[in-house]
């Protein structure tokens, strides 16, 4: 088992960050209820650290509830007798892989519940998929040869070119050749940590953040540093002293109806951050897919709209909002950054689809506008339908704050409850949703918990909620 360690980390301990990845593995599904673990002797070995150094992480896990260690039998997850195991399969339990967590991809696991509460998405009803459709339709019939071709490493020209005006709609002027398309914002993050972040670099996050951006970040096997944040967004004087005791290599944000609390960071903030990342001569990520879900005004505009050094690589999600499925962003970088991340993406799937870049491209460029114009409407109706539930059922202690925008609410539940296991009763009754604590890395334990609003009709949504409501009065009582 591969962990990366941070020998010169003076945050956490050896036995810290060993205890804290294998915490990550098992929440996340990597290491199963009844997996086994490696001996202490064994992964003291691999790890090249002391058996004591071992030990002590053990018990730590062992304290939590995590593990269970039998003297002679050795360590396993907790719960045993859920975990099955093919015998034919045994092997692959000490085969090695460099995953520290993969949360996301527990996430999506859980969408086939009643209630998907967890999965910050646009119910299907609500997206233009029957027009991006027949555009897909028709250029199947037209141009087949499509599917024979490969796409631009960079991305369809058109497509970048009407990107190009719709960000500069926006506040954000540069050329459609400072523009790449990736299969998803995911993917750009993902290009983002593997070219510019090595083990042992400090990335900057907010406090939560992203749960995606968290696994990418600790697969590079990244010191993650997490930022509080206020009703303004990331503390930057926070971060300040933060950077001058560790400077950072890249900091990533998402600055607008941030996911998953909902905060939108001030104008100031988005200034004050912009100075900070040029007196560190590093990157500043910009994750932006909800801007354009506004409820009310428009928000700040986005921090690359101020950016001339080159330091934002700015993100931009389409297929969140228009056909998940289609997979579409662009990622707006420049000069020799730029050209980096063009590289690591012809190695990564020698450019994306040429076919579903050419079906979105219409809708872009002539209905996008008029569309998100109706759908925050209908989402800003859900969300107060939600905050109407939340006040009239919600028990007493649990608070929220209604975002400007997006798609979830972010509760806080009362001190001391156990919201594993409100996860677990919730999933019996076929209700999900997304706990705190994945918005982390390592231990750290969290309070809150994630309701998306917009996943269901609007009838399953006020249903789920109320069943989810009417558990949770009974749970907190």
């Amino acid at each position: 088992m591969h962990i990366d360690l941070i020998r010169s980390s003076s945050s956490k301990s050896l036995p810290q960050q060993i205890s804290g990845t294998l915490a990550q593995r098992i929440r996340s599904g990597l290491l199963q209820p009844g997996a086994r673990l490696p001996s202490v002797r064994s992964l003291a070995v691999s790890l090249k650290v002391s058996q004591v150094t071992v030990s002590k992480a053990y018990a730590e896990l062992e304290r939590s509830g995590m593990i269970i260690c039998s003297q002679g039998k050795g360590c396993f997850v907790a719960n045993p007798e859920l975990f099955k195991q093919s015998e034919g399969h045994s092997w692959q339990e000490h085969y090695n892989d460099y995953l520290p967590r993969a949360q996301l991809w527990r996430n999506f696991k859980d969408s086939e519940v009643k209630y998907p509460f967890h999965l910050a998405a646009i119910h299907s009803g609500l997206l233009p998929l029957e027009q991006i459709g027949a555009t897909m339709a028709a250029l199947v019939t037209a141009q087949p040869e499509l599917m024979a071709t490969y796409g631009n490493f960079q991305g369809d020209p058109d497509l970048r070119e009407t990107m190009r005006a719709h960000l500069l709609a926006r506040g954000i002027k540069l050329a459609s050749s400072d523009l790449m398309i990736t299969s998803g914002t995911q993917q750009g993050i993902d290009l983002v940590a593997r070219t510019f972040v090595g083990p042992g670099d400090t990335v900057y996050l907010e406090a939560p953040s992203y749960t995606g951006a968290i696994d990418v970040f600790a697969g590079r096997g990244a010191e993650m540093i997490f930022v509080p944040m206020d009703e303004e967004g990331m503390k930057v004087d926070v971060l300040t002293r933060l950077c001058d005791e560790r400077p950072p290599k890249l900091i990533y944000t998402a600055p607008t109806f941030q996911n998953p609390s909902g905060v939108t960071m001030s104008m100031a903030r988005r200034q004050r951050l912009l100075e900070i990342v040029r007196s560190y001569r590093c990157l500043l990520v910009e994750d932006d897919p909800f801007s354009d879900l506004y409820f009310h005004s428009p928000p700040p505009p986005p921090i690359k709209s101020l950016d001339t050094d080159g330091h934002v690589v700015y993100m931009k999600s389409f297929s969140k909002v228009l056909a998940p499925g289609s997979r579409v962003a662009c990622v707006a970088a420049g000069g020799d950054i730029l050209s980096r991340l063009i590289a690591a993406k012809s190695a990564s799937d020698l450019g994306g689809p040429l076919l579903t870049q050419r079906a979105v491209l219409p809708f872009i460029a002539k209905k996008y506008d008029a569309y998100a114009a109706e759908l925050r409407m209908i989402l800003r109706r859900r969300m107060e339908l939600a905050d109407k539930l939340l006040k009239r059922y919600a028990p007493p202690g649990v608070t929220w704050n209604l975002p400007e925008g997006g798609l979830s609410l972010w509760l806080e539940l009362p001190p001391s409850q156990d919201i594993g296991r409100l996860h677990e009763l919730a999933g019996q009754q076929g209700i999900s949703f997304l706990p705190g604590d994945v918005c982390y890395a390592g231990h750290t334990p969290s309070r809150h918990i994630r309701l998306c609003y917009s996943q269901m009709s609007e009838e399953d949504m006020q249903q789920g909620l109320a069943s989810f409501l009417d558990l949770l009065d009974k749970y907190l009582s």
